[in-house]
């Protein structure tokens, strides 16, 4: 059975990435109950909108250096409206629950208590949102955004960049 920290090794990227979730979580649901109680009262998915998009700004500059930091394989400016575009639709993604349960099942009051509401609002918009959002934007980035491994030299003690193995040395 491969120790723990082999498997944090192998999965290091996964882990770069949850940390960047996590933080962008927090930013999202700062902004949006900021926002959602103050306001934009009447309008909560533009609230949680307003607090992806902020929180994807954050991710992109992360995600690009510190989750993906070894991945790339495209022009700079290219790699940024393919984040961009994939986190528009994580976005989409990311709202759709809510957008439900608020205008399809009308979960809102008068129809439901305040506190249902609420706890609807966070299930779908914070939890079951980005949870979808989240899937779809790791397989996305790494398919589309960042799509070769070992393309920009890796990070080492020091703040010095290695450069990356030529393929020739990847095999040996």
């Amino acid at each position: 059975m491969p120790s723990l920290r082999a498997q944090l090794t192998k999965h290091r990227e996964l882990l770069r990435f949850a940390i960047v979730g996590g933080i962008s979580f927090a930013i999202t649901t700062a902004i949006n109950y900021a926002l959602k109680l103050t306001v934009l009262t009447d309008k909560p998915t533009i609230a949680l909108a307003i607090g992806v998009l902020v929180a994807t700004i954050f991710s992109y500059v992360a995600s690009r250096e510190f989750a993906f930091d070894t991945r790339g394989g495209r022009e700079n400016r290219h790699e940024a409206a393919l984040f961009f575009v994939i986190s528009a639709i994580s976005l989409g993604l990311n709202a759709l629950p809510l957008f439900l349960a608020r205008n399809l099942f009308h979960i809102h009051t008068p129809n439901v208590s305040l506190v249902f509401q609420e706890t609807s609002d966070f299930v779908c918009g914070m939890i079951l949102g980005t949870l979808l959002g989240t899937v779809f934007r790791f397989w996305a980035l790494r398919k589309w955004a960042f799509p070769e491994a070992d393309a920009r030299p890796k990070v080492v003690r020091g703040g010095k960049r290695l450069a990356p193995a030529l393929p020739d040395e990847k095999a040996a």
